[in-house]
């Protein structure tokens, strides 16, 4: 049999059950359809959250306090007999790999400006944040390189902050009081917007060693080292590791990345995708179910038709062929209509929700399509392995 004769038979026997062949086109489209559209969900979340975590740069490391366990956790300032200090950050800032230096200290505390007050985050950091994490001035400056132990008391204001305290008025060199201490203002930073789930504009920005004594903490929380272009991470990493053993006389630190950072938030976001393209896989079962009963019915149906080819010559595989075909069409066609119908609603739903990453990965889109052609093949064995075992003359009796 030739194999258009193939195609034409297969077209048939669909067209012939036009309800069953319906319901199970619509069973394939639905599984594809969500498989597509939840992977676009779960890819569009994994670019967004590797969008807002790059924005800083690809060339920061970040040392923390403590040792980190063997289940990847830091232990923090209770696992170290010396924590981070101003003076380690001092001494990484000596090496010629290090380009900028920030140390961190956050926390959380009342700012007032005349009689304007509010409860918001407060960032004690250094000169070199604006550098290291690609964080503009929009007026003033930022912190200046005073005596890293003994600060002025200055103040940045993210761009929310100066709004709610000062309206439309210029805060620049104006007083404000943060957890009772007083401040001048000297700059205000350009919007940023939320990072992970941090509001950068809704925070006051001051010299680490005023955060220290704010906070009455005795270790920064963090010590952030961008490093130069033409340098190595290893050899970074190595001379941020000899630096600091020397200064604490023994490893009681974590010092990570940012590529370790981005392999294992993309392994997370893999994961994520793969586990919602799961979820679109189930409803694919389902309409394989489908196809199988609609292939079991159809060789009952055409016993007859089956002992006819048989005896005009049709040899088993010519059988298995046509019944498999049959399936695999059945499958491809729904297949392609949940493609439509996924990246049509992939559109919808970011057109309709803009804040909602959505982004459609056409490797899923292709892997959705060849695992419904795969179903419908696997869903039409039985039946076509039961046709093609039918003897010529008893199926040609059934008539």
């Amino acid at each position: 049999m030739k194999f258009f004769d193939q195609i034409r038979f297969a077209l048939a026997s669909v067209l012939s059950h036009r309800t069953s062949s319906f319901l199970t086109l619509l069973g394939i489209a639905i599984g594809v359809a969500a498989v597509v559209l939840l992977t676009s969900i779960g890819e569009g979340i994994h670019r967004f959250v590797l969008s807002e975590f790059t924005q800083f740069g690809t060339r920061l490391v970040a040392v923390n306090p403590g040792r980190a366990t063997t289940h990847g956790m830091s232990v923090g300032v209770f696992g170290t007999e010396r924590p981070l200090t101003l003076e380690d950050a001092a001494a990484l800032r000596r090496l010629s790999s290090a380009r900028a230096v920030v140390p961190f200290v956050q926390g959380n505390a009342e700012v007032e400006a005349g009689k304007r007050q509010r409860r918001t985050s407060v960032y004690g950091t250094g000169s070199d944040m604006p550098e290291a994490f690609q964080f503009s001035v929009a007026s003033g400056r930022f912190l200046p390189r005073d005596n890293p132990a003994a600060p002025r008391a200055l103040a940045v204001l993210g761009s929310k902050v100066r709004r709610e305290l000062f309206g439309t008025a210029n805060p620049l060199g104006q007083r404000i009081r943060i957890g009772g201490h007083r401040y001048r203002v000297v700059g205000v930073m350009e919007p940023k917007g939320d990072v992970l789930g941090f509001d950068l504009d809704d925070a006051v920005y001051i010299p680490a060693a005023r955060a220290l004594e704010l906070f009455n903490r005795d270790s920064l929380m963090e010590i952030d080292i961008l490093y130069r272009g033409d340098a190595a991470v290893d050899k970074v990493v190595s001379g941020i590791r000899r630096t600091l053993i020397s200064r604490h006389g023994r490893e009681d630190f974590t010092i990570t990345t940012q590529e370790q950072m981005l392999d294992v938030l993309g392994s997370v976001l893999n994961i994520l995708t793969f586990a919602v393209g799961a979820l679109g896989g189930i409803s694919l079962l389902v309409g394989s179910v489908g196809i199988l009963t609609i292939m079991t019915l159809s060789v009952t149906e055409r016993t007859a038709e089956i002992g006819l080819l048989k005896a005009l010559g049709g040899a088993r595989g010519v059988i298995i062929a046509l019944f498999l075909g049959e399936a695999m069409l059945l499958a491809a066609i729904g297949g392609l209509l949940g493609l439509g119908l996924g990246v049509g609603g992939a559109w919808l739903l970011h057109f309709m929700i803009p804040e909602l990453p959505v982004h459609t990965s056409w490797t899923y889109v292709l892997l959705a399509e060849l695992l419904a052609i795969v179903i419908g093949l696997l869903s039409g064995i039985l039946p076509a392995l039961r046709a093609a075992r039918l003897d010529a003359v008893d199926a040609l009796r059934s008539e």
